[in-house]
């Protein structure tokens, strides 16, 4: 996008390198999959810090206007920037919201996050319930019911989720409840027959019928033996999976709180001037998730938001030109409302 920038607008780019990416990544981090949550705060703390440092050299070298623009994550990354930034500056995220907590709770890439080991963390290490959760400030009660609404139908909605085997854990709790009402079930059967047995043997033979009775007895103490155990079987799997369930709802909400408290830009300064800001969103975009999360309208009032058909790859692949407009007329109400 930069080469033809700078056919069509004279307009230069320098380009920032995320952290954990590109020639910054860990060796041992496998392409551009995070080891870390933790690694996305640390990310977002060192784009904000390296951001302003070279804001300020290139106003020393005598360069502008400024402004800041980024994709995806980096459309993200560059709205934090700005909010941290002391003067005017025309801002265009692309592709990228208010906070990261619905792309990796609710989007596409929460399909990708070993939710078995956060869930371990969360359940072994008890700072995380006990003190940080706490600490923890929700942006609103819209964001809040996001995650409400989220669990209230999980783990179904990351069903798919077998590279963690998180799915695999719950269906076989299913089938084992399933089994137990089964034979429960053939039980009550069997002794439905016996019974009706029973009766039709009363009438042919009083003596028979004592003896019938006492193995009835006899099976109907076997069986009820046998029902109390099944019964406690399914009672045990019962306050498992609810422990499962109460789990993997805690740890959720956490992952979330987090992302919120460290992402939402409801938590940063509001940028000097919202009216420089042109925000281009797809939409149905995946990736990025807006049902119940706070617009950014309403976070930084007089912001523009510019929507475009399709989804997050198609925006990304075939509509550049369109994030170019955006940029191009972003500095034009800066250059008319700020005579540089």
């Amino acid at each position: 996008m930069a080469r033809p920038m700078i056919k069509e607008a004279c307009m230069a780019s320098l380009l920032l390198e995320n952290p954990y990416y590109g020639c910054r990544k860990p060796k041992d981090q496998v392409r551009s999959s995070l080891k870390n949550v933790s690694d996305l705060f640390v990310m977002g703390g060192a784009l904000v810090l390296e951001s302003a440092a070279l804001l300020h050299w290139l106003e020393r070298e005598g360069y502008g206007p400024l402004g800041m623009t980024g994709i995806s994550m980096g459309g993200h990354m560059a709205s934090l920037a700005v909010t941290n930034w002391p003067k005017p500056l025309p801002l265009i995220p692309c592709l990228s919201w208010s906070t990261a907590s619905g792309v990796f709770t609710t989007g596409v890439l929460s399909k990708s996050i070993n939710w078995r080991e956060l869930e371990k963390q969360y359940y072994t290490q008890t700072v995380y319930e006990e003190e940080i959760f706490h600490m923890l400030e929700y942006c609103g009660t819209d964001s809040f019911k996001m995650g409400r609404d989220f669990v209230k139908h999980f783990p179904n909605s990351v069903d798919n989720l077998t590279n963690f085997d998180l799915a695999s854990g719950t269906l076989n709790l299913d089938i084992s409840e399933s089994l137990c009402m089964k034979s429960a079930q053939c039980q009550n059967t069997d002794k439905s027959s016996l019974n009706a047995t029973s009766e039709g043997l009363v009438l042919q033979d009083v003596s028979k019928l004592q003896s019938l009775s006492q193995t009835l007895s006899t099976k109907e103490s076997r069986d009820g033996s046998s029902m109390n155990h099944s019964d406690q079987f399914s009672e045990e799997k019962s306050k498992e999976e609810k422990r499962r369930s109460t789990l993997q709802k805690e740890s959720l909400m956490f992952m979330k709180g987090v992302m919120d408290e460290c992402t939402h830009v409801a938590n940063f300064s509001v940028p000097v001037d919202p009216s420089l800001i042109i925000v281009v969103q797809a939409k149905e975009d995946a990736y990025i998730p807006r049902t119940g999360v706070r617009s950014l309208q309403e976070i930084w009032p007089g912001c523009e938001i510019r929507y475009l058909e399709g989804g997050h790859i198609s925006a990304y692949l075939f509509k550049q030109g369109l994030f170019r407009q955006a940029i191009y007329d972003a500095f034009e109400r800066f250059l008319h409302k700020y005579a540089y």
